[in-house]
């Protein structure tokens, strides 16, 4: 049977993750704590609403940023680690400037500067202009590890829910369809483009393998994991089982 076996969130887009033993969704909401945070860069500011990947630090962008781990404290607070920059816990509604200033040293100097950390709205802000989390198959990380000749780190994914039992790749057959995870309902939307972030080696911040040359060339497409929206309200676990509904 196929069963959740990681969930993951991001509190800060892009900067570093945070694995979860559980929970809590509510439809059409991302994970709770997911993209709920995200740094502005350039002359690009707070709108209020979501707002295209590309004005936001990425780690397409700087690489760096992959290597950034993420823990979200009980008052709020987030502690980031990185294997250069050391130690920083934030507030996110006020020690923007501090990211920032942690940050700089890793931050490319040909990119647009970085600016403020501001507040996603509710429906978070991932890569998708809707509440959802994205769903991912560790056998389709294996197959691509295989093709790849070296064993790929799920980080480099930044995924929500990793799913063990599936074929490879059976998971891009689902948009359209509807799923359970535990008791929760799920849409399945679309699949997920990627970028050169997935290139990263979550564990050095050094892009070392060319994963979207190899998926263009072995399956025709740069296309890893699916975005799913929210139908029901429940928990998820891991362990919990997956059904795939229609």
């Amino acid at each position: 049977m196929s069963r959740i076996a990681q969930i993951w969130r991001h509190p800060i887009k892009g900067i570093g993750a945070e694995p979860l033993e559980s929970a809590v969704l509510s439809p059409n909401l991302p994970l709770p704590g997911d993209r709920a945070w995200a740094l502005l860069t350039g002359d690009n500011s707070d709108t209020g609403t979501w707002q295209p990947c590309r004005v936001f630090a990425r780690g397409c962008y700087g690489p760096q940023l992959m290597a950034i781990t993420a823990r979200t404290l009980d008052d709020g607070q987030i502690a980031l680690s990185h294997p250069q920059a050391g130690e920083l816990t934030v507030n996110p509604a006020r020690d923007g400037a501090a990211l920032a200033a942690w940050l700089a040293p890793l931050w490319p100097a040909t990119r647009p500067a970085l600016g403020a950390l501001i507040a996603a709205p509710e429906e978070g802000m991932s890569d998708a202009p809707y509440g959802c989390l994205s769903i991912l198959g560790r056998a389709s990380l294996g197959a691509l590890s295989e093709a790849c000749g070296t064993p790929l780190d799920q980080r480099r994914f930044r995924g929500n829910v990793w799913i063990s039992g599936l074929e490879p790749w059976e998971e891009l057959d689902w948009p359209g369809r509807r799923i359970r995870l535990g008791d929760v309902e799920l849409e399945v939307v679309e699949r997920i483009t990627r970028c050169r972030a997935t290139q990263v080696n979550p564990e050095t911040g050094d892009e070392d393998v060319q994963t979207l040359r190899t998926l263009r060339r072995t399956w025709g497409h740069v296309d890893f994991g699916v975005k799913a929206k929210v139908l029901s309200p429940g928990t998820i676990a891991s362990g919990a089982p997956l059904e795939v509904l229609q």
